[in-house]
């Protein structure tokens, strides 16, 4: 089971084991070098590096949760002579009218019982592990210098004992603030608790004002948060995971680089977040999209892109780290960018259509961002019957996925209903015509007969969990006869208790092993929708139960012992605990 914990601000995150052990640290963003990189093994010779460590001496068991509505870490080792408190968090918070997001890392730690005896193991290194640092110090400080960055620890433990990785008796507090090459403008005791109380309140107040369901309340909000880690200010991109190469099931090289903003992932992470009242990522999420659009002309859109809106994410293997467990390779960019998956036209309309139609944002689209849109449009008609690589990104075969001719449909269908917001009732009338012709086409090439469904491309025969994006997206009614026979099969073929398999036909490495998440949610909600309450509400219990002691979930999940594979945490898997909360829950109305 993948148990860590996550702390960031929406600039880096870090992973956290349940001893308090950072194992994974990119920088200066979330697509950076690991300094902290022990999650993925270390290099030979350089046993036991990457990590950033408290030991606490005859160390017997941890105990861990997160301050309520917040992403700050408690964790609290207990020993054979004493206790320690570690609180880990990265700051966040307005200071002198803007947000204040430092790529820094708080660790404080404070004696609880006893006469703990701790060893502070503090060793990042450089290019994904391969490159030690060389140290130098001051009275309260090390430096931790590589080729293209510096590391700077300021603290109030003796920098002798740090350095020499010394046992020492902790009498009292001590601060821990791991960040960029730069002196603190106070006290490290000072500049941590200010810091501490900043972000704590930050996170409280934004808790606050989500719109959550009466039922499930913790898991929804912990969701949230996670997603909101996700998500890199700098620019509105969103991120897919936060970390790579975490394989999909054991010793299948199913292993990818989730660290960048897929179209596709990220119009769901803001549909959630929007259905929490959660405003603001949208608007940076639009401006984010909208820079796409402008950049893209008449070239084809990518699926996927870096977080400062690289186009080309060139994917390679790294040689110096053995992968998570030894389960390598571990690879560094994503092919997928590469991929002709006509569905991101649809995702980027979708991501943007109630930008233009809610009335609370301070800075709303124009005609002229219409305009540039109707281009997404024509391209999405081009395409809608064309072969690409699918949403699951084949790598070795072409298909019309269903999928993807209906997230174009989506594409024409919400240009009708923005060009009608918008004052353009012909233009409205135009597209409406077009998605009603392209619907038709759908229907008729993605039904089976022989398989009495939807299947997972025109003319095709295998069944795909896509296919329940039809009711996702408002192609067909969740009653429709059709599609009430659709998700009979697909249960029929893919469903293993409450988890689903993502598709029946074999891909480029054979048949999936494991359940992917979202999938399950996806059943949910469509249960939800056709009536079968009760049913969805077991299925999603027990969904619930396979997220990590801190509230989060991977990508997939073992069949057979529950436990957790792939990327973490999975932002796709996040969005279904939100929408299947929402979906399920009990109206506030009916506790009052």
């Amino acid at each position: 089971m993948i148990e860590l914990g996550v702390i960031g601000n929406c600039s880096f995150a870090a992973l956290l084991d349940r001893d308090a052990k950072v194992v994974w640290c990119c920088v200066p963003r979330f697509d950076g070098d690991p300094v902290f990189h022990s999650l993925l093994g270390a290099p030979k010779g350089a046993e036991g590096s990457g990590v950033f460590a408290i030991e606490l001496e005859d160390h017997v068991r941890s105990e861990q949760a997160y301050d309520g509505n917040t992403p700050i870490l408690q964790t609290i080792l207990h020993g054979k002579n004493g206790s320690v408190q570690i609180r880990d968090f990265a700051p966040r918070f307005w200071w002198r009218d803007r947000l204040f997001f430092p790529q820094t890392i708080v660790r404080r730690l404070t004696p609880v019982s006893g006469s703990p005896r701790i060893r502070i193991l503090l060793r990042p290194r450089f290019d994904y592990g391969a490159t030690p640092p060389t140290l130098t110090t001051g009275s309260h400080h090390i430096r931790y210098v590589g080729p293209n960055m510096t590391l700077r620890l300021t603290t109030n433990a003796p920098v002798d004992y740090v350095r020499d990785e010394t046992l020492f008796n902790l009498h009292g507090p001590i601060d821990l603030v791991l960040g960029v090459d730069e002196t603190l403008s106070s006290g490290v005791t000072q500049t941590a608790q200010d810091f501490e109380t900043r972000t704590r309140d930050y996170w409280r107040h934004w808790a606050h004002r989500l719109a959550t369901p009466m039922e499930w309340q913790d898991a929804v909000i912990r969701a949230a948060i996670t997603l909101k880690l996700c998500t890199y200010e700098q620019t509105g991109a969103i991120v897919a995971a936060l970390t790579t190469s975490i394989p999909e099931a054991p010793h299948t090289q199913r292993n990818w680089d989730y660290r960048y903003c897929w179209i596709r992932d990220a119009y769901f992470v803001v549909r959630a977040l929007n259905r929490l009242a959660s405003m603001r990522k949208m608007e940076n999420y639009f401006r984010w999209l909208m820079n796409i659009v402008a950049s893209v002309n008449d070239d084809d859109i990518h699926p996927v892109y870096g977080v400062g809106l690289e186009a080309e994410l060139p994917e390679r293997i790294v040689e110096s780290l053995p992968g998570y467990c030894g389960m390598g390779p571990v690879r560094v960019g994503n092919q997928a960018y590469e991929h002709f998956q006509h569905d991101s036209y649809g995702n980027v309309i979708l991501g943007v259509t109630q930008a233009f139609l809610d009335r609370r944002l301070m800075s709303p689209p124009t005609r002229v961002d219409f305009l540039r849109l109707e281009a997404m449009g024509r391209k999405a008609l081009a395409l809608y019957d064309k072969p690409d690589a699918g949403m699951w990104e084949l790598r070795t075969r072409a298909r019309v996925h269903t999928s993807s001719s209906v997230m174009c449909w989506a594409a024409l269908d919400r240009l009708a209903i923005i060009a009608d917001h918008v004052g353009e009732p012909e233009r409205a009338g135009a597209w409406r015509e077009k998605a009603n012709q392209v619907r038709r086409v759908i229907l008729e090439r993605s039904w089976s007969e022989k398989r009495e469904a939807f299947v997972e491309s025109f003319e095709g025969e295998y069944l795909d969990a896509s296919a329940l994006l039809m009711i996702e997206v408002g192609f067909i009614d969740a009653n429709d006869s059709r599609m009430a026979s659709t998700v009979k099969q697909i249960e029929k073929t893919l469903a293993r208790g409450p988890h689903l398999m993502r598709y029946e036909a074999p891909d480029d490495f054979g048949a999936p092993t494991t359940a992917f998440n979202s999938c399950s949610f996806w059943r949910i909600d469509a249960l939800a929708r056709m009536g079968r309450t009760e049913e969805a509400r077991e299925h999603f219990n027990q969904l619930l139960a396979c997220r990590s002691a801190l509230g989060m979930m991977s990508e997939d999940c073992d069949l057979h012992t529950g436990e957790s594979w792939g990327n973490y945490p999975q932002t796709y898997s996040m969005v279904g605990i939100i929408n299947c909360a929402m979906r399920l829950s009990r109206a506030w109305e009916k506790a009052t």
